[in-house]
Formats: C-alpha cells, sequence, structure tokens
C-alpha cells in the first residue's frame, strides 16, 4: 500500500507538471512556481511516508533500498527543480536567477511542505496500511538524537558534502548522475539518519517534523535551516 501511495503520488505530479508545461509557458513566473510546489511535495510526501518505514524487517536494508530507489525515481522525474531552498540558493547569489524568481521557488518549496505535510496526514488518518496505526499520535518524533551542537556540525557537513558533490557531477552524464546522487543520499542517510535524520533541506525538515519546529523552534531552525544554507554559502565562497 505504502508504494503504490508513493507511486501515485510520482505519476501525479508528473502529470501536473506535464499539464503546466502546456498551459503556463507564456506566464514564466506562475509557471516557476507551480512546477518547484508540484516537485517539492513530490518529494516532501514520498520521504513522510519512507519515514514510517524505517522499522520494517530488515533493518536497515529495506529503508535504505526504498531511499535509494526513490531518490533515483525523483532524480529522474524531477529534473530542472531543485525541490530545496540550499540549492536555489546558488543560482541566486551567483546571478543566474533573479531574487524575484528565487523568492518564488522557495516559497513555492515551503508551500509544498506544508501541503505535503496535510496530505500525507489525512492520508494516514484513512490507516489504509499498517504503518499508518498510529502515526498521527507520535507528534514531535524527533530525529535529533545527539546534542544540539553535535547536530548542527552533522547537518552542516552533510550539506557541505552533498552541494559539493551536486556541484562535481554537473559534468557526469545524466543517466550516471541521478545514481551517484542517489548512492551518496543513502550514504548519508546510513551514517547519520539514526542522529538528525540526515536531512539536510530546510524545506524537507518542515514537512517532516513541523511539530518539532513548534516546540523547539530555536533548535530546529537553527539546526535545519542554519546548518544546510550555512554549508551552501560556504561551498559558494569556495568556488
Amino acid at each position: 500500500s505504502s508504494l503504490l501511495l508513493m507511486s501515485g503520488v510520482v505519476v501525479t505530479v508528473g502529470l501536473c507538471r506535464r499539464l503546466a508545461g502546456r498551459r503556463l509557458r507564456s506566464r514564466p513566473l506562475l509557471f516557476a512556481f507551480l512546477v518547484e510546489m508540484f516537485s517539492t511535495f513530490q518529494i516532501c510526501a514520498c520521504t513522510n511516508e519512507l519515514s514510517l518505514l524505517g522499522n520494517v524487517e530488515p533493518k536497515p536494508h529495506t529503508a535504505l533500498t526504498l531511499t535509494y530507489g526513490f531518490t533515483v525515481l525523483h532524480g529522474l522525474t524531477l529534473a530542472g527543480s531543485a525541490c530545496n531552498p540550499c540549492g536555489t540558493l546558488q543560482p541566486m547569489c551567483g546571478g543566474g536567477t533573479s531574487l524575484t524568481l528565487g523568492g518564488l521557488k522557495i516559497a513555492a518549496q515551503f508551500v509544498a511542505a506544508v501541503l505535503a505535510r496535510v496530505f500525507m496526514h489525512f492520508i494516514w488518518s484513512l490507516e489504509m496500511a499498517e504503518p499508518h496505526s498510529g502515526a498521527l499520535a507520535q507528534g514531535c518524533s524527533s530525529p535529533m538524537q545527539t546534542t544540539e551542537m553535535q547536530a548542527f556540525c552533522i547537518e552542516l557537513l552533510f550539506s557541505l558534502v552533498f552541494q559539493l558533490a551536486v556541484l562535481r557531477a554537473e559534468s557526469v552524464n545524466p543517466k550516471y548522475r541521478v545514481h551517484l546522487i542517489a548512492l551518496l543520499i543513502t550514504m548519508l542517510v546510513y551514517a547519520g539518519g539514526n542522529l538528525t535524520g540526515a536531512i539536510f533541506n530546510p524545506a524537507l525538515a518542515f514537512s517532516l517534523h513541523a511539530d518539532c519546529f513548534y516546540d523547539k523552534f530555536l533548535s530546529y531552525s537553527l539546526v535545519y535551516w542554519i546548518a544546510p544554507s550555512l554549508g551552501k554559502f560556504l561551498i559558494l565562497y569556495v568556488f
């Protein structure tokens, strides 16, 4: 049921992106906003569902395999979308994207994060699959299983590694690039998923753990918003 749900989200988002491409090419700002929103919605919704499958046996092989598989799928179906505020900052700072367009894309990413969370909570309330039972009663299922400073350093390091890999992989053939990026993300999740969740995406972090941001806004914004953004700026400074 979970796989069918995530596959349905991917297909629906693909149709929405294609429809927007046909109808809104003459309105570039609205087109950019909607495409970024649809794409980020796909990643947030699928990752919300994947987060419930972390305890499926055999652990952690099932969760890591699904992480790799769906990361490849996202890479193949969401070409041209950043789906990450940190990824949108690079062209903004480099002059390749205007502040208006960049701001619209970041706004679209956070709107999608909220919509994905609301949508998944509705799906979980239907309890169509066994992992959905009790999912809404978890509240702040905190991914931070270490000190705030260590979590900050881990998310900063992971953001640095990921953003650097994305830059270095730009010259790689696209059909191989998605597998390299997916493998790296899977390795980072394996290395730090039990400590911070290995998210390094501010919009995705908010979609997954909005309750934790409400309860401990300062610490969670420091770890899951400021740390990845700082990692991006360090990469931009180095390059």
